[in-house]
């Protein structure tokens, strides 16, 4: 496995968020963590990228163990994190943007293509008519862009994706998932957070479902169109 999570425990204070959880995603595939919102998913990425501190189990990444490391080194070694909050810095332009992403050294992906504004652009051509823009003019839409536009400028070999569709339009979500999979036909492994099982179904080879803290279910996507049990349990409201 490219990126492996074992028996993961994770505290915020005296509240226990993560009840042992495991995972892992391989080279070529989409993971896509689903779940209902406070179950803990966005924790399992801040978790995985070391923006949350694990109070035990493992994350191992290409074979190296990351869990505890702090976020620039975890980014290092070749990991990428798109978060839900996206993070822009809204006073510079777009394209300022994507090159405060750029990882010095980075030489692309397992395919060897690195990652450029010209590149971006040409995932994103609405960023290539707004790169003088400043960013904190987008609509929600292009800001989503821009975080994983600017994430891979890192050149990472795996992205890390936390609720990319939420609060779109649908026009807007259709096209974050056929980005999603140009990127991950490009060469780029991702983990998907979400709460769309649409989403999930359009975008993904394998699913995980995660209810209070725990992995509920396993299984491809195929297990999990066909499961209205776990759906109808753990996401349908």
């Amino acid at each position: 496995m490219l990126l492996e999570v074992r028996d993961l425990h994770v505290h915020y204070g005296k509240s226990h968020i993560l009840h042992g959880p495991s995972l892992g995603v391989d080279r070529g595939e989409i993971v896509c963590l689903l779940g209902r919102n406070g179950v803990g998913k966005s924790t399992m990425l801040k978790t995985v990228i070391g923006l949350v501190a694990p109070s035990s189990g493992s994350v191992t990444f290409k074979g190296t163990m990351v869990g505890g490391w702090a976020p620039h080194r975890v980014a290092r070694l070749g990991l990428g994190y798109v978060p839900e909050e996206r993070r822009i810095f809204p006073t510079i332009t777009v394209k300022e943007n994507l090159l405060m992403g750029a990882r010095r050294g980075a030489r692309g992906n397992g395919n060897g293509a690195a990652w450029s504004p010209e590149r971006v652009y040409g995932f994103f051509p609405r960023l290539r008519e707004r790169e003088r823009q400043r960013a904190g003019s987008l609509s929600g839409g292009e800001q989503q862009m821009l975080t994983i536009g600017r994430t891979l400028m890192g050149n990472p070999e795996m992205l890390l994706v936390d609720e990319p569709t939420e609060g779109l339009a649908p026009m807007i979500v259709e096209q974050v998932e056929r980005i999603l999979t140009e990127v991950h036909r490009s060469g780029t492994p991702i983990l998907l957070v979400e709460q769309s099982m649409e989403t999930a179904l359009a975008l993904a080879q394998r699913v995980y479902v995660m209810s209070k803290g725990q992995i509920v279910f396993s299984g491809s996507v195929k297990d999990f169109a066909d499961g209205s049990e776990v759906r109808t349990r753990y996401l349908e409201v």
